[in-house]
């Protein structure tokens, strides 16, 4: 008989998968507890908005607290990496093992990526090669480093395109998107630097043969419903931006191995399906800001159903029309997502010691009388971890004027 899920029962499985079923640890995090959230989500997004923190670490401390960003920093640009960069969930971290199975993408850059790349390579025969050159013998090195050293030892006339940058960094992204090259880390200034994957990539993973594309979607697939606990179809499909097609045939071959049990959760039009390995807490309780690019909520459809919370980034939408503001967090506490608010690390605010403002708290419809205070205590620990002196309220939102009582009582 298919297993039926209550939605509450649903959500803490996921939560639990997440990372966000245990306590955070008491003393010093350690590189193993940074490794354990790797292992747990398979995949962590980067993105270059920097208005609070780069997005890439707030997972790690939405689940551990604060911790030394240079245990993730090392685990993406030193040997042995733990860590490395490709398009994985848009522009990601996957651990090495990862890269072999996205081989399929890879093989496929010169048809699927972006029209801008491909009509870069078209347009200017012969300048991946000069590139691949440059890469070969100076790398690691930024785009920005590249082309300047492309135009010292192969100078050409501006006046039709020259060694434009934009075209120079088009067909890194192409190459990259290939796996001809892939990256070293980043600069300081979150510029990527470009090398030969064989020099990057550990060697059993540069050596690893290649999986047949069904394997590498079926390994893909369950690296996704680990990650998710309990999941659809359509969000186990698009962890790794996977094709329906190939989503569908391997989930058929882990249900029929048995590494996925179909369930009904309730209220859900569509099958789940549960990781046998899953766990089914009876509580979570759990405390977290949420980076708009977490895996927990990423999926907005998932949010939804999940947590009945009705979740769309406004970064792109114009100032006026923007609902609850620019960079805006969820709010998780026990097992519900209970309330929203838009962040800005200001640096130079109180004479360079810093500020954390908050542009806007709302609260979501039966959220619990202590959600302000807990909250205020969250807050504080960001502006800490974020090296911030305070946090101050600044803006609109019907949860601001409780949490700035609470954040007066902190001092």
């Amino acid at each position: 008989m298919t297993t039926r899920l209550t939605v509450p029962a649903a959500r803490r499985i996921a939560l639990a998968a997440q990372g966000f079923g245990e306590g955070r640890p008491s003393g010093q995090v350690t590189t193993r507890q940074v490794q354990r959230v790797i292992d747990r989500l398979g995949i962590v997004q980067i993105d270059s908005v920097n208005v609070l923190t780069r997005s890439q670490y707030l997972p790690f401390f939405s689940r551990l607290g604060p911790y030394d960003t240079a245990l993730l920093d090392r685990a993406r640009d030193r040997r042995p990496r733990r860590l490395v960069e490709y398009w994985a969930h848009a522009a990601s971290l996957v651990q090495p093992s990862t890269i072999p199975l996205l081989r399929w993408r890879m093989a496929r850059a010169r048809e699927e990526a972006w029209g801008g790349m491909r009509r870069a390579e078209q347009d200017h025969p012969g300048l991946t090669e000069v590139i691949l050159a440059q890469v070969r013998e100076r790398g690691p090195l930024t785009a920005v480093e590249l082309e300047q050293a492309i135009a010292h030892d192969a100078p050409r006339e501006r006046t039709e395109w020259g060694w434009n940058w934009s075209v120079v960094k088009r067909l890194l992204e192409l190459l990259f998107w290939a796996g001809e090259v892939t990256s070293a880390g980043r600069n300081s200034q979150f510029a990527r630097l470009y090398d030969l994957p064989e020099r990057v990539l550990p060697p059993e993973v540069w050596q690893a043969p290649t999986p047949g594309d069904d394997d590498a979607h079926r390994e893909l697939v369950a690296i996704s419903a680990r990650a998710f606990g309990v999941a659809t179809e359509a969000d186990l499909r698009d962890y790794f931006r996977l094709s329906a097609e190939a989503t569908a045939r391997a989930v058929a071959s882990l249900v029929a191995d048995g590494e996925l049990q179909t369930v009904e959760v309730e209220g859900w039009r569509r099958p789940a399906y549960l990781h046998t390995d899953a766990r089914r807490p009876r509580r979570v309780e759990a405390r977290a800001l949420v980076t708009p690019f977490d895996s927990l909520v990423w999926e907005r459809a998932r949010t939804l159903a999940l947590f009945g919370f009705d979740y769309r980034i406004e970064i792109y939408v114009p100032a006026p029309r923007r609902r609850f503001g620019y960079y805006v967090l969820p709010f998780l506490l026990g097992d519900a997502l209970v309330g929203r608010v838009d962040l800005k690390a200001d640096r130079q605010a109180d004479g360079g010691a810093g500020v954390l403002r908050v542009q806007a708290a709302w609260a979501e419809a039966g959220a619990p009388s202590h959600t302000p205070a807990a909250l205020a205590d969250e807050l504080v620990l960001m502006a800490h971890w974020l090296g911030l002196q305070r946090v101050c309220v600044t803006g609109p939102g019907d949860l601001a004027p409780a949490l700035s009582e609470q954040l007066l009582l902190r001092g």
